[in-house]
């Protein structure tokens, strides 16, 4: 379980806790302003790594049988159990944590909503993560007939039967 990926989920989600939840709690100008920026910075990671997974496992996608499930929740065996669940359990405490946070704060100051609100793009941190490590490092299902494309031949086939 020693990789890159999973060690940046990791740290990534304990960060966001901290800072979403001393934000939560002082809730201060500068300590939401702490949580808007960790917030916003683990949101364009999140999508910086997700297309970038997306593209790894369309690449992949050629020869193995890729699922979004499979990809990004890392189901059906993509994953050995132990970076399942420290993957999936970084997006559950992300999930939590943003709607707790978001939730516990959400009309304060008299006017609805809060920037504690920015947290719920958090989980794509998660999402993101778990599609660039299944793309580069998950185990999947070989294509069964082996080519990603139809050929030539079966597409003269279809037009000639109608």
């Amino acid at each position: 379980m020693k990789s890159n990926v999973v060690r940046t989920n990791i740290v990534g989600t304990a960060l966001f806790a901290m800072s979403a939840t001393y934000a939560a709690i002082i809730f201060t100008p500068n300590a939401r302003l702490v949580g808007v920026v960790v917030s916003l910075a683990l949101f364009a990671i999140g999508v910086a790594t997700f297309i970038w997974g997306y593209f790894t496992a369309v690449q992949r996608s050629r020869h193995d049988e890729i699922a979004v499930a499979t990809l990004f929740l890392l189901t059906a065996g993509v994953a050995e159990s132990r970076v399942r669940v420290a993957m999936n359990g970084c997006l559950a405490a992300q999930t939590l944590v943003a709607l707790g946070t978001a939730l516990s704060r959400s009309s304060t100051d008299g006017q609805a909503g809060s920037t504690l609100a920015f947290g719920v793009l958090v989980p794509l941190f998660g999402l993101g993560l778990n599609g660039l490590w299944a793309s580069r490092n998950g185990k999947f299902l070989a294509r069964k007939n082996g080519a990603s494309s139809t050929s030539a031949t079966e597409i003269g086939k279809d037009v000639e039967h109608g």
